[in-house]
């Protein structure tokens, strides 16, 4: 596959400190283009479509722009204004997205159009507007459905939304915070989601959480993956699955020399520290060997990026420093690197040149 950045809608840059060349988006329809969030890929397994978070300030919500490397395009999709995180079809380059209680696809191509796939049963939701749908669309391993985890005041609602426009499928109920559901890459009927922090929509007061890290299997109810812990839930975040579907990676964020990111067996419990250094968020490839991760030093907003090589031991820095930036919090601009296209790039959101943009690394040119 030839490589999709030599186009003029990339900029090349080189950190400054450790030398690792990015190819920045440079080409702009919108004063905030970023990555999506970690788990969803937004370029396709050729390479070809690219698919953009964007957003207008002062409006909070984002619109999902198109890149064509190979044709050299850039260009909005104004209809695709996803409430939560959207999933990109690797083969096709549709876009999947929801809004409100309905699930939409749309073509990458100008001509294509807006066609709904579903649509979230009117009695579940209850005269009630969800906040989202899912936390960010991915796929069962059979390919059928999305994981869903609709957030509504009071109650958030686990289950699964089939493509073929079939009645969603509620696996639980839950009565606090239940969020970042993700199918199982090789197990169609397991679901990972996290208990994550949240305030009630009608107090304002902060909810419980007892544990971070939960799987629930279709027709049995949600278990923790390590109830015997004695890490506080806190200390863990930002999961994701391995791709032999019995692993799932987290991050501990204990102080000192238990920090770092991990890997669980869901069957044993058993517990693999594979990179020993504090991070926000990190992801892996297929193999488990190699990381990227981002790392904040609050309250300074001061970020990195960096690569990880876990048979040599050997952390290099993609992005040595990114500069502070004032929206960040507004619209979660966080690094969030990720492998895609096969474990070819890393993925990553930069703020390097003054505006919010969209990286590429090539893995090759790390190793």
């Amino acid at each position: 596959m030839p490589h999709p950045f030599n186009s003029p809608l990339f900029t090349p840059w080189r950190d400054p400190v450790s030398g690792v060349e990015s190819f920045i988006l440079t080409t702009r329809v919108a004063p905030v283009q970023q990555s999506f969030y970690y788990v969803t890929p937004s370029l396709t397994a050729n390479g070809r479509y690219l698919w953009v978070r964007c957003a207008f300030p002062p409006g909070r919500h984002h619109i999902l722009a198109v890149a064509d490397l190979e044709a050299g395009t850039l260009r909005l999709v104004p209809e695709a204004q996803p409430d939560g995180g959207p999933h990109v079809d690797p083969r096709t380059g549709d876009v999947y997205w929801t809004c409100g209680l309905e699930l939409w696809r749309r073509g990458p191509r100008e001509a294509d159009r807006p066609e709904r796939v579903n649509v979230f049963p009117a009695e579940l939701a209850a005269r009630r507007k969800p906040q989202y749908l899912a936390s960010h669309l991915t796929l069962s391993a059979d390919g059928k459905a999305f994981a869903a985890d609709a957030r509504f005041p009071r109650e958030w609602l686990i289950g699964e939304l089939p493509l073929d426009g079939s009645p969603f499928r509620l696996w639980q109920r839950f009565d606090r915070c239940h969020n970042h559901a993700q199918f199982n890459p090789v197990d169609p009927n397991l679901i990972l989601i996290s208990q994550d922090h949240w305030w009630d929509e009608v107090s304002g007061e902060g909810g419980i959480t007892d544990d971070r890290l939960w799987i629930v299997r279709r027709g049995e109810a949600a278990r923790q993956i390590l109830p015997d812990d004695p890490l506080p839930s806190a200390n863990r975040g930002h999961e994701w699955w391995d791709a032999d579907g019995r692993h799932v990676w987290f991050l501990d964020y204990t102080e000192g020399p238990g920090q770092g990111t991990k890997k669980v067996d869901i069957h044993t419990g058993k517990v693999e520290t594979v990179w020993p250094h504090g991070h926000s968020h990190s992801h892996c490839d297929r193999t488990g060997r190699l990381l990227v991760g981002d790392i904040v030093s609050w309250p300074a907003d001061a970020w990195q990026v960096a690569f990880y090589n876990a048979d040599t031991g050997r952390e290099t820095a993609i992005v040595t420093q990114l500069p502070p930036c004032a929206m960040r919090s507004t619209y979660h601009i966080h690094p969030h690197p990720q492998f895609c296209c096969g474990d070819r790039y890393i993925c990553y959101t930069t703020n390097v040149l003054g505006t919010v943009d969209i990286a590429f690394v090539p893995v090759d040119r790390l190793l």
